[in-house]
């Protein structure tokens, strides 16, 4: 099967995937225009830039892990306004409570007597910055949880739905672990992508402290509003893939279960738990968006790879073994892509 036929995204709109052509050319002419807002106050990070574009544009949510001062709540609040999206950060601590995020009942005199009403909490936004995710204990973590998948809260037992798109955005430090609740894996699998933002070069960090010291903060346009966010929602899903794009992508993600069969003899080895059905979904999903992103109507075998380590990262589990032996999850993940053969074409 000849999976590529033509790298325009034209295609998309002329294909019997018919989309919205003005969503499609606002999509692919507005890339530029994200990138040069984004240059404004943001120095290189280009994949990790990329990566949280293609979960806001799938409709997913992302952990950011990295250390404290390289920039991940400019960024995220930068692309919050780009999109035109009401944007929230909650500083999460040991001490939140669950009604600190979603919000409470409190008691109002109104013309009519006294009645219980809701204030809403910083969780009502669009785009949820939350930092330091697992400083909060288990129950406001559950709260989070429950925003993240239903995209709902329950406050007193009444339901009240979140306003769309709902995006969170969480960050980790990886450095001081000290007083952490460790996230369960149910709530980690609902992040789509595991972003790693690292230390800059050289030449970038003489950058940000150059402009950072000697020029007021720029000001960023917005260029979307959350309705062409949610038109975007659907074009992406609207994307073709081949059947053996989805395939290599569900192989990718079975073949991180340890002790199954077809399972390379290195996982059995080194990991105590696999990535589930999602990291399937979110492999696919994420190369739709991808392909949108760099002006293709059409999937191919590399965005399957280079989106895997986002995704499988945060979802493979490795043994005191792999620890002992000084394997990483990234040595793993390489190991994976290397095993599996790929569609000829992709």
């Amino acid at each position: 099967m000849n999976i590529i036929e033509d790298p325009k995204t034209e295609d998309l709109i002329s294909s019997s995937h018919q989309v919205d052509r003005e969503t499609v050319e606002r999509l692919t002419t507005g890339r530029d225009q994200i990138l040069a807002e984004l240059s404004k106050v943001i120095v290189g990070q280009e994949q990790v830039i990329e990566q949280i574009l293609i979960t806001l544009l799938a409709g997913g949510h992302c952990l950011i892990t990295g250390a404290p001062g390289l920039a991940k709540t400019l960024l995220v609040k930068s692309i919050a306004r780009i999109f035109h999206l009401k944007f929230q950060r909650i500083q999460f601590t040991p001490d939140l409570m669950p009604a600190d995020i979603t919000g409470t009942e409190i008691l109002q005199d109104t013309g009519e007597g006294r009645r219980m009403l809701f204030v809403r909490g910083p969780i009502f936004a669009h785009m949820l910055l939350a930092d330091e995710i697992n400083r909060t204990p288990p129950k406001t973590q559950a709260a989070l949880l429950e925003a993240m998948q239903e995209h709902q809260v329950t406050a007193a037992g009444v339901r009240h739905v979140l306003e769309e798109p709902f995006f969170v955005l969480a960050t980790q430090n990886p450095i001081e672990m000290e007083g952490t609740y460790p996230l369960p894996e149910a709530q980690l699998d609902r992040f789509m992508f595991n972003v790693v933002m690292d230390y800059l070069p050289e030449n970038d960090e003489v950058a940000v402290v150059t402009r950072t010291t000697s020029e007021l903060p720029a000001s960023i346009e917005a260029l979307f509003t959350g309705e062409d966010v949610l038109r975007f929602h659907q074009l992406v899903r609207k994307v073709p893939v081949a059947e053996e794009i989805v395939r290599y992508a569900v192989r990718l993600a079975a073949s991180s279960r340890p002790h199954q069969p077809g399972t390379p003899d290195f996982m059995n080895e080194w990991a105590s738990w696999g990535a589930g059905t999602r990291a399937g979904q979110f492999l696919i999903l994420g190369a739709k968006a991808r392909a949108l992103l760099k002006g293709r109507a059409y999937v191919t075998v590399e965005d399957i790879r280079i989106l895997a380590y986002p995704v499988l990262r945060h979802r493979i589990l490795l043994n005191y073994r792999a620890e002992a032996e000084g394997v990483n999850v990234e040595n793993v993940i390489q190991r994976l892509l290397e095993a599996i053969k790929a569609p000829i074409g992709g």
